[in-house]
């Protein structure tokens, strides 16, 4: 693409520049939450979705994606009848995709590269592979300029994409700065839940002692009244320790089982993984074993999740 062309002479006139490195570097902030949740949703990989942002869009400086919100060059495909802004590329007046959100372009590039033959070839790379990736789309034709893959792989080594690549695998811990993001965000986007009624004092969930406790309390008071170990009952609810509930929870006083009472779990809106384990009365580890997931996944609303171990049938259900 001609853009990649013109974003590399901005790119090498300004690279030196401090002012513009905190710029990538204050970019890559904005946007490492989506990249990591679109490699999750789809196989992008995180640092390679990162670094083609950076350079499509010069970091979000680029005309283009003042104008329309477009972060990757898309443009309108045969049949296309949303929104599109005109744009001089390869040829003038070329028509490229509108967004009404960053997010959605980030959304759209994934299912752009996951839903076309000749991008197939690079889901059967390794996704930590990015020298791989970046020759690869390349060669499948993404951009026009021959320097392309040795651009993207520049901007993943000199500020570290990578990382946000093995996040999404779960070969990295999230920083704790991130993780504050994504909570917010979750809380942010979650709609209100019709309240649920727990009995008081301790009842049951899957054979499992449980009570139900409210925002803020105290794991060292539980621990006390119910002669439990304040360490245990940080083990027994998959929390880090000294990390009281942020919101009304169940909190488990025995070490919960290993599968559910029932086969499935239908996400419902504004729903974690924690909060599905929770409710559940089973290990947050199992859960995550039986759907092949990590710790930082979004399940989808009416995902289906497995809550007992049936391999044998796991992916043709689980992820519907």
């Amino acid at each position: 693409m001609r853009r990649s062309f013109l974003a590399l002479i901005l790119f090498i006139t300004i690279t030196a520049s401090a002012q513009q490195s905190d710029k990538i570097v204050a970019y890559i902030n904005q946007y490492r939450i989506i990249a990591v949740e679109e490699m999750q949703r789809t196989g992008v990989p995180a640092a390679i979705k990162l670094a083609q942002a950076i350079l499509e869009s010069s970091a979000g400086d680029g005309e283009l994606c003042k104008r329309s919100n477009n972060h990757f060059g898309i443009k309108c495909k045969t049949g296309y009848t949303g929104p599109y802004v005109l744009y001089d590329d390869d040829r003038p007046r070329e028509r490229f995709v509108k967004y009404e959100h960053p997010e959605s372009s980030f959304r759209d590039h994934s299912d752009f590269l996951k839903n076309r033959d000749r991008y197939a070839f690079l889901f059967r790379l390794d996704p930590t592979d990015y020298k791989a990736w970046a020759y690869g789309l390349k060669q499948a034709g993404y951009a026009t300029n021959p320097q392309y893959p040795q651009l993207i792989i520049g901007l993943i080594e000199r500020y570290n994409l990578e990382e946000y690549t093995l996040i999404a695998l779960g070969k990295k811990e999230m920083p704790e700065d991130m993780k504050a993001l994504m909570a917010a965000e979750k809380e942010e986007l979650t709609p209100p839940q019709p309240a649920k009624l727990y009995p008081s004092g301790d009842f049951m969930i899957n054979q499992t002692k449980v009570i139900f406790a409210r925002k803020g309390t105290d794991y060292a008071a539980i621990a006390q009244q119910y002669n439990v170990p304040v360490a245990r009952l940080y083990l027994y609810n998959d929390l880090p320790e000294n990390q009281p509930p942020r919101k009304d929870a169940l909190v488990f006083l025995q070490l919960k089982r290993t599968e559910g009472q029932k086969a499935l779990h239908e996400v419902a809106a504004g729903e974690t993984l924690h909060d599905i384990a929770q409710e559940e009365g089973i290990r947050l580890e199992s859960l995550l074993k039986y759907n092949n997931l990590t710790k930082f996944a979004s399940p989808a609303i009416g995902a289906k999740l497995y809550l007992q171990d049936m391999s044998a049938e796991k992916n043709s259900v689980a992820h519907n």
